[in-house]
């Protein structure tokens, strides 16, 4: 099995996943900014899809098929994919109940700074953005369009939930905020 097709296989088990372990989480609070969320998300897509409506779009990706030709890197880029995914799950499943969709609390919100939040405060998105780069690498240049239109929805969410963290936890959340990297573990 090549490289791309391995790759969209590891994300298609993880999207399954990610689905699944969303049942029985807490109910989103009241007041949270959810349907602007979701439209955001809606309007992600949107540009995803249509981006590929764009014949020189679509030239580039049917050219660049596998972004690179050196096995190894290949390889290599699957290897970054699968441990920035499993990344994103182990964040998950330390957020237990409290994980919901970006830019959204829930009733009786946890603050939650063990585990990978030790690490950064984005866990998710950082382990998310790792597994794009890795399946650039791996995939083709697909990757490459979602990791520029994912990169700054994750920016975005991140600096959202910023604020309400700190809206939420006005005395835990600086402190914790002053001693933990935002997406990158000991750079930013």
């Amino acid at each position: 099995m090549n490289t791309a097709r391995f790759t969209s296989i590891v994300w298609v088990c993880f999207i399954a996943y990610w689905w699944i372990s969303g049942i029985g989480v807490k109910r989103n609070a009241k007041g949270n900014i959810g349907r602007w969320g979701a439209a955001l998300r809606a309007g992600t897509l949107i540009i995803i899809f249509g981006l590929f409506q764009i014949p020189g779009v679509r030239s580039f990706l049917h050219r660049h098929n596998s972004v690179t030709h050196i096995p190894a890197v290949a390889v290599a880029g699957t290897v970054v994919c699968v441990l920035g995914l499993a990344f994103a799950i182990w964040a998950r499943l330390h957020l237990g109940r409290n994980w919901g969709m970006p830019m959204s609390l829930k009733e009786d919100h946890a603050l939650v700074t063990s585990g990978p939040y030790a690490l950064v405060r984005h866990p998710i998105y950082t382990g998310l953005l790792t597994a794009i780069i890795g399946s650039m690498f791996a995939g083709g240049a697909f990757y490459m369009i979602l990791f520029a239109v994912w990169c700054p929805f994750f920016l975005y969410s991140a600096r959202i939930e910023e604020r309400l963290m700190l809206q939420q936890f006005p005395n835990e959340y600086p402190a914790y905020r002053s001693r933990t990297k935002f997406l990158i573990p000991f750079v930013f």
